[in-house]
């Protein structure tokens, strides 16, 4: 699929992939503001933003005029907010596209951040940190980030901590704003059923006057580890959620591929080792997942499921012995072939729509300021080999790097410490 980027004088990246058989248009706009640019005392402040934008424009004072706007034709629209980045899209038929850049880009520049709505949001936002507290499966994630890289903005909440939200002030968002969402920070991404020269042609209009600005550096994540570490939180649960991981490498490292396919032998689909082992074979779980995870300036390798309290050391055990297996043997070809088929076949699934090919394409522009497309992604991953593999295995799964995060009915640290050995 192809696609074209533009660089406005400001420093704006514009990314446009036409998709002429596809009857949607979606505009998504990327800006590098996440929990990894704030400090301790503003931590959750990107996260609150992204709410805040949809308060209320100067062209559309309340909250309802923005929905009411895009419910009336049939968009789909919302925002998220990660370590690196902030973004906010929305889709829809075509023939709306100049409605759907309207609004978003309104969003973006414009918002007011109306002190009544904030003081409402913030019961909003607590809320939802309380929602994510009730889901463990989706908790020990956040778990496993303070104990890979502790009291830093890579190992803080996302969300913030209900404090920090309590305090905050609207000249916070207005400070924050002004030093993060600036041109050369950001890339506007039009996806879908396009004309190019249309869309050029709207975003010069908006963007080509806003100056450029100086945008503010994160700090580099540090990381120590010596030992193999464990966190619990205890919980009267009903079953057992765990993360167990190792350090693996940054976002820019040509290992990733690798680790996607290692990924996928241990836990992509459910011929996969550990699916067949923790569900079919030992029927201790629902679902179980494996794949790497990286950032700009760090990573990490991770499996997680959900398991039988009373056989989480036998779990444990199991999901280590896999790993063990892998730098000791080589995967036999027909595995690795599957697993890979099985990758690139996810990958272009994922990739149907107007909006996950905006996202595709955005992400890759923002993060590693290069774009490769599907059909090179899916070269990388066959040029795997099984050797490879074994070494990489090798490499990561060492003692001095696991790392367990557990949300269940325990206390007792030291008595998983004890089992965490490859």
């Amino acid at each position: 699929m192809k696609f074209t980027k533009k660089v406005l004088d400001n420093g704006l990246r514009v990314v446009t992939i036409p998709m002429k058989d596809n009857p949607t248009v979606t505009v998504l706009v990327l800006v590098e503001a996440g929990s990894k640019y704030e400090t301790k005392k503003i931590n959750g402040i990107s996260h609150f933003l992204e709410h805040m934008c949809f308060k209320g424009t100067v062209k559309r004072p309340k909250a309802i005029d923005i929905s009411k706007e895009l419910d009336a034709i049939g968009s789909q629209y919302n925002a998220f907010t990660g370590q690196e980045y902030t973004g906010y899209y929305a889709k829809s038929d075509f023939k709306h596209f100049k409605k759907v850049f309207d609004v978003v880009t309104d969003i973006y520049l414009n918002s007011t951040f109306p002190e009544v709505e904030m003081h409402k949001e913030k019961g909003v936002i607590i809320e939802e940190i309380n929602m994510y507290e009730d889901m463990p499966n989706r908790h020990v994630q956040d778990l496993m980030m303070t104990l890979l890289y502790g009291d830093q903005p890579a190992g803080w909440n996302i969300a913030g901590e209900k404090k920090n939200i309590l305090d905050m002030k609207r000249d916070d968002f207005i400070k924050y704003k002004k030093a993060h969402y600036l041109p050369e920070a950001t890339i506007l991404i039009v996806s879908g059923k396009i004309n190019e020269k249309d869309v050029i042609r709207e975003v010069d209009k908006i963007f080509s006057k806003i100056p450029r600005g100086k945008k503010e550096k994160k700090l580099k994540v540090k990381e120590i580890q010596t030992k193999p570490q464990v966190l619990i939180k205890f919980k009267k649960t009903d079953q057992t959620h765990f993360v167990l991981s190792v350090r693996s490498y940054d976002l820019f490292n040509k290992k990733n591929t690798v680790l996607s396919v290692l990924g996928g032998v241990l836990g992509g689909g459910m011929s996969s080792r550990l699916f067949q082992k923790l569900r079919e074979e030992m029927g201790v779980g629902y679902y179980v997942r494996a794949y790497n995870d990286a950032f700009t300036d760090h990573g990490f390798f991770q499996i997680s499921a959900g398991v039988d309290n009373k056989r989480i050391n036998e779990v444990i055990d199991a999901v280590l012995l896999e790993c063990k297996k892998l730098k000791e043997s080589l995967v036999d070809e027909d595995e690795l072939n599957k697993t890979k088929e099985c990758l690139i076949g996810n990958m272009r699934l994922s990739l149907e729509s107007s909006d996950d090919i905006a996202n595709f394409y955005g992400s890759q522009e923002l993060l590693k300021r290069e774009i490769k497309n599907a059909e090179e992604k899916a070269n990388e991953i066959r040029n795997v080999t099984t050797k490879q593999i074994k070494e990489l295995a090798n490499i990561i799964f060492v003692d001095n790097k696991l790392n367990l995060a557990l949300i269940g009915p325990f206390k007792n640290e030291s008595k998983f410490l004890k089992i965490l050995k490859f």
